[in-house]
C-alpha cells in the first residue's frame, strides 16, 4: 500500500455521501506496499480503508471486491467490501477506481513464531477450501506469463551474473506443467505485512484479519503456500527456519491435504514464488513510478532466496 494519488479530505468527505458509513472524521494516507493508493478512513460510524487502484482496469477489480465477499461470508477474518447506495462495491474518486472495505482489527506481527506459523497455515489452507465455490475467475496477474515479460523488461537492469540465475530460472519454470496440480482462487502476497493479530485474554494469539488481496487470481494452490512459506519461515539471511515451515505446512496439510503430485513440484513452486517477488521488486527499483508516499523494496533480498532456495527444500508432509 502507498499513496500516488493524494486525496483531499473535502472530497473525500463529499464522496462518502453516497455510502451510509457516516461523516468523515479522520484521513491518513498507508505508506506500506507499492501498488495502490491506499488511506485509513475514520468516520462517525465506523473504520474503514480506501483504495484508490492505480494500475488495474476498472474491469478486473470485482473479482477481488466480491472474492473478498466471498471469503468475508464463509467466515474468514478478510475485510469485506462496503456497497454505496446504488448497491455497488466500485466507485471512482480522483478519476481513479475507488473502493472502501471495513477496517479489521490487530497488527502485523515481523518476527512470527510457531503459533504464528500455524495459524497462518490453517488459514490459507481455509481460504483456499472457502475459495473453490468462488464463482468468478481470472488468472494470477502476476503467474507465468508475466514472470517471463517481465524477466525481459529487467533483465538489462542486472549484472552478468543475475542476468544467468534469471535466464536459468525462466528456461526451468517454461519447462514445468502445473495443469496436475489442484488450483482455485489465491491470496498470491500472504506477507507478514499482510496479516493482523490480536491477543486474547489468555495470552494466545489469533488473526484478526487478512487484508490486501490485490494480487489474487486462479493458479496453483501450492504457489500460495509457496508464496507463504517464503515469507514467513525465512531467516534473515533468506533460509529457511525448518521448524517454522513444518509448523505451517502441517497446520495446512491437517485442512486440506497435500498430493502426490504437489510434492513433487513443490522445490520448483518455492523457486517460482520467489522468482516472482525478485522481478517485481526489480521493475520498482529499476522502473519507479512517481508519488506522495512510495515504498520500494529491496530486490536483492528474493534474488538471493532463489538462489538458496535452487540449492533445495523441506519437503510437504505426507
Amino acid at each position: 500500500m502507498s499513496v500516488f494519488t493524494p486525496v483531499p479530505e473535502s472530497v473525500l468527505a463529499e464522496w462518502l455521501k453516497d455510502y451510509a458509513v457516516g461523516r468523515l472524521v479522520e484521513l491518513k494516507g498507508i505508506s506500506a506496499g507499492v501498488q495502490n493508493s491506499n488511506f485509513f478512513v475514520t468516520t462517525t460510524l465506523g473504520r474503514y480503508v480506501l483504495t484508490l487502484f492505480e494500475d488495474m482496469s476498472r474491469a478486473e477489480l470485482p473479482y477481488y471486491l466480491h472474492l473478498m465477499a466471498h471469503l468475508a461470508r464463509h467466515g474468514l477474518p478478510v475485510p469485506g467490501p462496503i456497497a454505496n447506495r446504488d448497491n455497488e462495491y466500485l466507485g471512482t474518486l480522483q478519476d481513479r477506481p475507488a473502493a472502501l472495505v471495513v477496517r479489521l482489527s490487530g497488527s502485523s506481527e515481523m518476527a512470527p513464531g510457531l503459533p504464528h506459523c500455524e495459524k497462518v497455515g490453517a488459514m490459507l489452507a481455509g481460504l483456499h477450501l472457502a475459495g473453490q465455490s468462488y464463482g468468478r475467475r481470472q488468472d494470477n496477474p502476476r503467474g507465468a506469463a508475466w514472470r517471463a515479460a517481465t524477466a525481459e523488461i529487467v533483465r538489462p537492469f542486472l549484472p552478468a551474473a543475475e542476468q544467468a540465475l534469471l535466464d536459468a530460472e525462466i528456461a526451468s519454470q517454461a519447462t514445468i506443467d502445473l495443469a496436475a496440480l489442484p488450483c482455485g482462487a489465491i491470496h498470491a502476497d500472504l506477507f507478514r505485512d499482510n496479516v493482523l493479530w490480536d491477543t486474547d485474554t489468555d495470552g494466545s494469539v489469533r488473526i484478526g484479519g487478512v487484508i490486501d488481496f490485490y494480487f489474487a487470481g486462479f493458479d496453483a494452490l501450492l504457489f500460495d503456500v509457496a508464496v507463504t512459506v517464503n515469507d514467513w519461515c525465512s531467516t534473515p539471511g533468506g533460509g529457511l527456519d525448518e521448524v517454522r515451515v513444518a509448523a505451517l505446512l502441517a497446520a495446512y496439510h491437517a485442512e486440506r491435504a497435500f498430493t502426490d503430485a504437489e510434492r513433487a513440484a513443490w522445490p520448483t513452486l518455492m523457486r517460482a514464488a520467489a522468482l516472482r517477488f525478485w522481478l517485481s521488486r526489480a521493475a520498482d527499483f529499476h522502473l519507479p513510478r512517481a508519488g506522495e508516499m512510495v515504498l520500494v523494496k529491496d530486490p536483492n533480498e528474493y534474488r538471493d532466496i532463489l538462489r538458496l532456495r535452487s540449492a533445495g527444500v523441506p519437503p510437504l508432509p505426507h
